[in-house]
């Protein structure tokens, strides 16, 4: 559906010359919730304008449902982008008109009837769920009210893509999650392609089904949602994911607290992390059972990422070194990647944070 093959974006500013977007190859498919994520001047805004060419690339090509958008005519490209819904970090609506009127406003060009034009917008009101408030003022309303109107508004052409530039950002995130359930909503219902620009990715966590990772406006790596979260390869997107589990959070106050820091030499600090049917499985308790090695529990999270389960444990693993090594080996066959944080001995201090356990150091 949308085909970006080789964009470069350059800005020119006085004497400089800015790579904002280099060498970038994308391709979303119909109806997929498509993430993009990186830190403020990663390029993803730049990249996600091109899409409806509000910016044009340097280089490249910008394939929609297999129009190039750099072979029409200004007029052409009109009729194109009524297909392109977006909507944006600040809502953008016009504080002097009415809720209705400001979403009736994007209808004014449409070819529609008055009457048409009414029951479309009440018809968008209700879909996002703000009926009651179409006599209400922007400056009347909450921001999450706000981004619903200009959803609303962005949907008035009945596009078949909606393009979200940091919708969320000015949300708290009681908000953001009905936004999201928003989108999902639409997602669903109106079969609509959706590419969504965040710095969040729990954001991304919450509804995209692919995403891809943006740094120094490249592309660092990209796929389903679900392979990303679950083996991450960028140290990027580590950084990213262990955010939004709060894992690192975890074992700095873990590692900072006397008491769950210090070990005996028996005792290793070891953070598991396990992919769908491995969340259903008692290995824990097996560990005892079978390698007599207890398991203390300091930390424990699962996230649901597309239906699929993924989860993290942080524990102190307790037995003869012997055992221990057996338990791990286990693990590891169960497809259980293991980190071994910390052991008592200074010189043996071990944090391989997103890794996996070679299985040389129990």
């Amino acid at each position: 559906m949308i085909e970006l093959t080789n964009i470069d974006i350059v800005f020119q500013q006085k004497k400089e010359k800015i790579d904002a977007v280099k060498n970038v190859s994308l391709t979303i498919d119909k109806k997929d919730v498509y993430g993009i994520v990186g830190y403020s001047g990663a390029g993803k805004s730049s990249l996600v304008r091109v899409i409806n060419y509000l910016q044009k690339p340097t280089n490249g090509t910008v394939v929609i449902n297999g129009v190039d958008l750099g072979q029409l005519t200004a007029k052409e490209l009109r009729r194109e982008r009524k297909k392109i819904g977006m909507i944006f970090q600040h809502f953008n609506l016009m504080n002097a008109r009415t809720i209705f009127d400001n979403v009736d406003f994007s209808l004014k060009y449409s070819g529609k009837s008055k009457k048409e034009r009414t029951e479309k917008v009440n018809q968008l009101l209700e879909l996002v769920g703000l009926s009651d408030k179409k006599a209400a003022y922007p400056s009347q309303l909450s921001g999450g009210q706000k981004q619903r109107v200009a959803i609303a508004r962005a949907l008035a052409n009945d596009p078949e893509i909606l393009l979200c530039d940091e919708a969320t950002s000015a949300l708290d995130p009681k908000t953001t999650i009905q936004i999201l359930n928003l989108l999902r909503k639409l997602n669903q219902e109106l079969d609509l392609t959706i590419v969504l620009i965040t710095h969040e990715m729990q954001v991304v966590k919450e509804i995209c089904n692919k995403v891809a990772v943006m740094e120094s406006g490249q592309i660092i790596e990209k796929g389903a949602s679900i392979s990303i979260f679950s083996n991450p390869q960028e140290e990027l997107t580590k950084d990213f994911i262990r955010t939004a589990t709060h894992v690192d959070q975890t074992l700095e106050t873990i590692l900072s607290h006397p008491t769950l820091a210090e070990l005996d030499s028996n005792e290793l600090l070891v953070e598991f992390s396990y992919v769908g049917e491995q969340t259903s499985e008692p290995l824990i308790s097996k560990l005892y059972s079978q390698y007599q090695v207890t398991t203390n529990i300091l930390y424990g999270n699962v996230e649901i990422i597309q239906n699929t389960p993924i989860g993290s444990l942080i524990v102190i693993l307790k037995g003869e070194a012997h055992q221990r090594k057996k338990a791990l080996d286990y693990l590891h066959s169960q497809q259980v990647k293991t980190n071994i944080i910390k052991r008592n001995e200074p010189t043996e201090i071990i944090h391989l944070v997103g890794g996996k356990n070679n299985g040389s150091i129990y």
